[in-house]
Formats: structure tokens, sequence, C-alpha cells
């Protein structure tokens, strides 16, 4: 596959990660993470989940009550059958700053990690080393 192909692949993967989100569809999620390969998930103030089995069960809980959501300010890095996506996401009047990798397995993208939490809204510049902002 093309790297354009590759890269748009992984933007509609992040698309249906969040549309499942969105529609609180536990079937799409579930497609849409590895079942090969060890998978991570770190929610927004939570510990991170490890294996499929956890990871899905969190998912469970948070579909049964869909949130509108969306994502914007997206941007993959390729690196040898990864793909990296950052986001914000944008939940109600609040925003979240997200890392989804994606695997190539079985023919398509699907998730390994994923990562919310809180968006620092300093400018990149306001952020010195030492100032307790980590980078």
């Amino acid at each position: 596959m093309s790297e354009s192909k590759e890269l748009r692949a992984a933007i509609a993967a992040n698309r249906a990660f969040y549309e499942a989100l969105a529609q609180g569809d536990l079937d799409a999620m579930d497609v849409l993470w590895a079942t090969t390969t060890p998978v991570l998930c770190a929610h927004p103030g939570a510990a991170v989940l490890h294996g499929r089995h956890s990871v899905m069960e969190s998912w469970r809980g948070i579909l049964s009550r869909p949130t509108p959501i969306r994502e914007s300010s997206v941007q993959v890095a390729l690196i040898r059958g990864i793909a990296i996506v950052s986001c914000i996401e944008h939940i109600g009047d609040g925003s979240l700053a997200a890392s989804n990798v994606f695997i190539w397995e079985d023919g398509a993208w699907r998730l390994v990690h994923h990562h919310a939490g809180p968006l620092d809204l300093l400018e990149p510049e306001a952020s010195t080393p030492g100032s307790g902002h980590l980078h």
C-alpha cells in the first residue's frame, strides 16, 4: 500500500473510532481493536488498562452512555506498520489531547493504544524546561 493510501486508511480508522464512541457502538469499537497484538488504554484520570478484555470492558461501560464527541487537529505519523495519530477530542464544552496508536493487523489498521488526558492550553513557548510541564 502506498504511503498516501496508508495515511488515508489511518485517518479513516481514527475517524471510525470517534464515530463508534459518539454512537455508543460497542460492536464497531470491538472491530477496531487489535486481537493478536497486546493492547493498552488510558482513559482520563484512570490507571492504564492492559489487555484486550480489560480495555473492551472499559469501553462497554463508556459506550453505554454515548456522548457527543468529535476530533480535530488530526496528525498522523507512519512508522513501519504503525500509525500514531494525535488529535484533540471535543466533548461538550471540554477538550482533551489524545493519542491513538494503530498497527496493521489482518489487512486493516487496528488500535493497540488509546490515551486521552487534559489539554494544556499554554503556548509551547510559554512552557519552559523545569516549569513542571512534561513534553
